[in-house]
């Protein structure tokens, strides 16, 4: 009653390639989800930005691991370490004799399976959390765009992350129809990696290649404002002698295309799913589209033309979801879509 002061209150946007934690409407850590391990002790030697530093360029002795895949805890240790990690690193700024009661809402994919929601629930807990609450992420996007979650009209939104594309339409405080596909930035990654193995015979890892998507990534080979061609160095596949090749947006078009199709194909599906006057709603409003694939150049234009119905890409959209595991988070008495 009178240690209310004691009770910390984070929201947690647990992502495959970031994690993102908001504290009183800001912004405590944007980290990558990566942590580097001693092999012999199993200590954890960095986190996040300094882990992904050591990411493809450790000794035999550390390894570097992404806890997430696809959207979902793969290694259990690792994660239950991360999150740890990441909530002492936002202890570290305050002064305090005590440890505070954790009060943690967690952005989780719409399609994990009991067994994956009990995993980021107990490593949650394991770290330190006292309450824990947990979202889907369609949801907490649709918050976080600032959509009425709760009116009796349908909002649809494709959030695309590191690991999964989420697709949902939300009326009335529930999802009425989604689909989880593991199509998403990851896949974008290795798409990069085998069309430069193809086409120039160049070996890139996983760093030089999100590096690629981020300066020239595209899904339409005509944009109106068009970015500098990417300089790719690498060794040979062949010879091992370096090699330099110039990669432009176009390009990139044309290596993504057949998984931007795949991403399309679901979206047809799930409106194929919704119910007319929830349908009728979403050809009126637009379909929002939030996460880091949200940026990719033309990707807006080319579902419009595809789908028919107006795309808006969320303003800043890779924090979508965290913001609105934020907004859950001050709202937990009242959002009856919060998982406990």
């Amino acid at each position: 009653m009178g240690l209310s002061f004691l009770t910390q209150e984070l929201a947690m946007d647990l992502g495959t390639a970031n994690t993102i934690i908001f504290q009183n409407d800001q912004i405590v850590l944007d980290e990558p989800s990566i942590v580097a391990i001693e092999n012999a002790s199993g200590k954890c030697m960095a986190l996040g930005s300094k882990a992904k530093m050591m990411h493809e360029r450790t000794s035999p002795g550390i390894k570097t691991v992404r806890p997430l895949r696809d959207g979902v805890i793969a290694d259990f240790n690792a994660a239950e370490m991360m999150i740890k990690g990441f909530i002492k690193q936002v202890n570290s700024k305050r002064h305090s004799l005590f440890n505070p009661n954790l009060k943690i809402v967690v952005g989780i994919p719409s399609g994990s399976t009991e067994v994956e929601i009990r995993a980021v629930r107990d490593s949650t807990e394991h770290a330190g959390g006292r309450e824990v609450y947990l979202i889907f992420e369609p949801m907490a996007s649709a918050l976080g765009i600032g959509l009425d979650v709760e009116a009796p009209k349908g909002n649809m939104v494709v959030d695309i992350g590191g690991g999964t594309t989420e697709i949902a339409v939300i009326s009335l405080g529930g999802i009425v129809v989604q689909d989880s596909i593991r199509t998403a930035g990851d896949v974008f990654t290795k798409d990069i990696q085998e069309y430069l193995r193809q086409q120039y015979n160049i070996k890139v890892g996983e760093i030089t290649a999100e590096k690629i998507k981020i300066a020239v990534g595209a899904v339409i080979q005509d944009l109106d404002e068009e970015p500098e061609p990417y300089e790719v160095k690498g060794p040979n596949l062949i010879t091992a002698h370096p090699v330099n090749a110039v990669v432009g947006y176009q390009e990139i078009a044309q290596c993504l295309d057949k998984t931007i199709v795949k991403i399309e194909n679901a979206i047809i599906q799930a409106l194929e799913q919704t119910p007319p006057e929830l349908y009728s709603d979403i050809v009126e409003n637009g379909i929002y589209l939030a996460g880091g694939g949200a940026l990719l150049r033309g990707l807006d234009k080319r579902l419009t033309e595809k789908v028919n119905i107006p795309f808006h890409v969320a303003e800043d959209p890779l924090r979508a979801v965290a913001r609105g595991t934020c907004i859950a988070l001050k709202n937990t008495a009242n959002y009856s879509f919060l998982m406990r």
